[in-house]
């Protein structure tokens, strides 16, 4: 199918149906989300960035929790070989993001001035080093269980 987004889309024609799927699911839940707020709106008196940060949230996470725990994102990992070894690629993915973050952080951004702010950037990059892995890893499990069975 060709739409306006076809170049986000992988080439694979059952991947591309799936993260359609997960984006319509995605629009639906936002519109949901949206209505939800505006009945909120009338107790909590929210403003216009809190709401529009929130849906974007809601969509985003939602649509890359489906995308992450479909298991379609590996789909050449079936055999215990092939997941070892993109298991070692996923580390050395995350430790070369980290390092690249902070090679550029650090420069371009803001070079810490005390121990607090080291702390703050040790911590972001904890945390998104931890994220960037855990979604990989739980893609990849999923991916070889789902490949195995196909097997």
């Amino acid at each position: 199918m060709k739409t306006w987004i076809h170049f986000l889309l992988p080439d694979d024609e059952y991947k591309e149906k799936k993260i359609m799927a997960f984006l319509a699911e995605g629009a639906i839940i936002l519109l949901l989300s949206l209505i939800g707020m505006t009945f909120l709106n009338q107790f909590l008196n929210l403003d216009a960035e809190t709401v529009l940060l929130i849906s974007i949230g809601v969509f985003v996470l939602y649509v890359s929790g489906r995308y992450i725990t479909s298991g379609i994102e590996y789909t050449e990992v079936a055999s215990k070989e092939a997941y070892r070894k993109e298991r070692k690629l996923l580390l050395i993915r995350t430790f070369s993001f980290v390092t690249i973050f902070i090679a550029f952080y650090i420069p371009l951004v803001h070079f810490p001035n005390n121990t607090a702010e080291w702390f703050e950037i040790i911590g972001l990059l904890t945390t998104a080093g931890l994220f960037m892995f855990l979604s990989s890893y739980i893609s990849l499990k999923r991916s070889y269980r789902k490949n195995k069975e196909l097997l």
